[in-house]
């Protein structure tokens, strides 16, 4: 599955966490600096600005912080680039790979357009705050905002927001090459080692379809989580600073850093309660796929041979669809109503948290939306495991039954699940 596309898939992969950790690390600890000196965004205009002298005009002082952030982001993205590049260029040396350019380049470049997106979100997140704050001036006195400011934001919203969709659209374009590139290497291998595993039942549709689906679901999966990591790097700093203004929970009282605690809290209690109820679904999808597979083979047959795919060897077979089917909607219904009434609550769960400090009039209209916006953030990425439990049911399964073939190639014994018999009705 993963050494068809990959080089040396655990090596790879635990480099990776390796090197994002060591370039985390360098950022914070001097390669921060380095920007004034290294970056080359006073080629474009993105420069960093020359200090300012003591005594300052606050308007002036505005504007150098302005200019330093963008120069600061421009560095940042400088500084991704090259320790992707670097990363690149070693496994091109260390293990050259047939699919390299789309498994090792192919993922960085993923990466940091997911940054890339990222940040577009916080710079939402921010025109958020700005923009209701002059909403809530516009109400409080007629008048006190010019049509013309208003407009103005209204259209730097719009501009930010053609930068995401763009970037949304390219970066789909490329996910979906990505996938398939994939699928073609997991194809190639299996199709290579065909005699040894068209034995395994199933084999057709699992390098057919299986291999499809767990390429795209991986994808999926991946980009999501790597998204849910970066939020968090972007926003839990953001909803650090916002917790300032919160200083009280209901019945808990005064807890330091109060939107923070309810957001991992909250989390944490979410992922513990679907873990628990949508346990058994990894397994009944599993055996959902055995039966499928058993009943569309005999009609298959059935093509070809007038002796097979009789009525009542046909019924039987379907019998066991409709009876693993039935376990999987029971067991659905109550993990359904787990995850549904879970998500419902965790609407309201930060206006709850927020209730004192609005009751007190201790925030502007505009702060509340950015700790809404940011504690959403922080919350869904915190939740990644809630709101992806579904399909990690359904990549499970397609594992599964993938790894027989890794167990037939390796000469290991197939799984317990593998040799069981399917009971007839």
């Amino acid at each position: 599955m993963f050494h068809s596309f990959f080089p040396k898939p655990k090596l790879f992969f635990g480099s990776a966490v390796l090197w994002t950790a060591v370039a985390m690390a360098a950022w914070y600890l001097f390669a921060d600096d380095w920007g004034r000196t290294l970056s080359i965004g006073g080629l474009f205009g993105f420069g960093f600005p020359v200090p300012l002298p003591e005594g300052a005009d606050e308007a002036t002082v505005a504007a150098f912080n302005t200019a330093e952030r963008i120069a600061i982001d421009i560095w940042v993205y400088q500084y991704m680039l090259i320790c992707g590049a670097i990363f690149c260029a070693f496994w091109a040396r260390a293990a050259p790979h047939k699919w390299f350019r789309w498994s090792v380049i192919g993922s960085a470049v993923i990466i940091f357009v997911t940054w890339f997106q990222v940040q577009v979100d916080v710079m939402i997140n921010e025109w958020f705050g700005r923009f209701y704050d002059m909403v809530q001036q516009a109400l409080d006195e007629a008048g006190s905002v010019q049509p013309s400011a208003f407009y103005v934001e209204i259209a730097t919203f719009a501009g930010i927001a053609m930068v995401a969709i763009t970037v949304a659209v390219v970066t789909h374009f490329l996910a979906s090459h990505y996938v398939f590139r994939w699928r073609t290497a997991m194809n190639d291998y299996y199709v290579d080692h065909w005699q040894r595993l068209r034995h395994i039942e199933g084999a057709a549709q699992r390098v057919q379809e299986d291999t499809m689906r767990f390429a795209a679901i991986v994808e999926s999966l991946g980009v999501r989580f790597i998204d849910s990591v970066m939020t968090l790097i972007a926003f839990l700093p953001i909803l650090w600073g916002l917790s300032s203004f919160v200083k009280v929970l209901p019945i808990v009282g005064e807890v330091p850093q109060a939107l923070v605690f309810v957001a991992i809290i909250w989390s944490a209690f979410g992922t513990a309660l679907l873990a628990l109820a949508g346990i058994r679904l990894p397994g009944l999808e599993f055996r959902n796929q055995r039966v499928e597979a058993a009943y569309r083979k005999e009609l298959v047959f059935g093509e070809d041979h007038a002796g097979r795919a009789q009525p009542p060897e046909l019924s039987d077979l379907f019998s066991n669809v409709r009876r693993n089917y039935f376990r999987i909607y029971l067991n659905y219904l109550y993990f359904n109503v787990a995850r549904y009434a879970y998500l419902q609550a965790g609407v309201l769960v930060p206006y709850v948290a927020l209730a004192p400090t609005i009751l007190t009039a201790g925030f502007t209209l505009g702060v509340m939306q950015q700790i809404i916006r940011a504690f959403g953030r922080v919350e869904s990425s915190f939740q990644f495991l809630v709101n992806s439990w579904t399909t990690i049911v359904e990549l499970i399964s397609i594992y599964k039954r993938l790894k027989a073939f890794e167990a037939t190639l390796d000469d290991e014994p197939l799984s317990d699940i593998e040799r069981e018999v399917v009971p007839a009705e």
